[in-house]
């Protein structure tokens, strides 16, 4: 689904369908309950490859191009007319924001201001620039996870659409959202 003119989409921030939020957040609390730090550190790992794969067989120009896609579970309808540069500078921009999040909580400081899903939209201008910082804000998040103590800390966090996580939490969206955002690319890929 292909488009040249600009699309019609629900605003940024707009949230999920109400029966999708109810499943995502019944599923997230199960993966939380069922997951480990190696688990989430691993899923990171295999998603952050798969994207590289994908990217790297991408030229430049098809890089650069919008795709309308049909909805992938977990995104927002305003994130559907994105490049593949595009949505790894959304990528970079939540893993750096996770990665300050889960630091603070850390330290038993939690973050001023509130999560918001319209503040991490990525710059339609994305070029090939965002692929290097895509995959040292992908180093960065690890690293933290690996040099953090217990991840199961007092101070929580609130993410927009999962209420209020510790750095445990935040670990597992990060890896959650590397998958959601892999599915997203591969529809952006087959419809170039």
């Amino acid at each position: 689904m292909n488009a040249t003119a600009e699309p019609r989409l629900a605003a940024p921030g707009a949230g999920l369908p109400k029966s999708e939020l109810f499943i995502a957040r019944r599923l997230f609390a199960w993966r939380l309950s069922r997951g480990t730090r190696e688990s989430f550190v691993a899923e990171f790992q295999a998603e952050r490859a798969a994207i590289a794969a994908m990217a790297k067989s991408c030229d430049p120009e098809s890089a650069a191009r919008r795709v309308l896609i049909e909805r992938v579970r977990g995104i927002e309808d305003s994130s559907r007319n994105w490049s593949v540069w595009m949505t790894l500078d959304h990528l970079r921009v939540v893993n750096g924001g996770i990665t300050r999040t889960m630091g603070a909580l850390l330290k038993g400081i939690v973050p001023p201001g509130q999560a918001s899903t319209a503040a991490v939209k990525p710059s339609p201008d994305a070029t090939g620039a965002v692929v290097p910082e895509y995959e040292a804000s992908c180093d960065v998040l690890l690293l933290q996870a690996a040099a953090a103590g217990d991840l199961r800390t007092a101070a929580r966090f609130a993410h927009p659409w999962f209420g209020p996580l510790d750095a445990f939490g935040w670990l597992a969206m990060a890896a959650s959202h590397m998958g959601i955002h892999r599915r997203q690319i591969e529809r952006i890929m087959a419809g170039l």
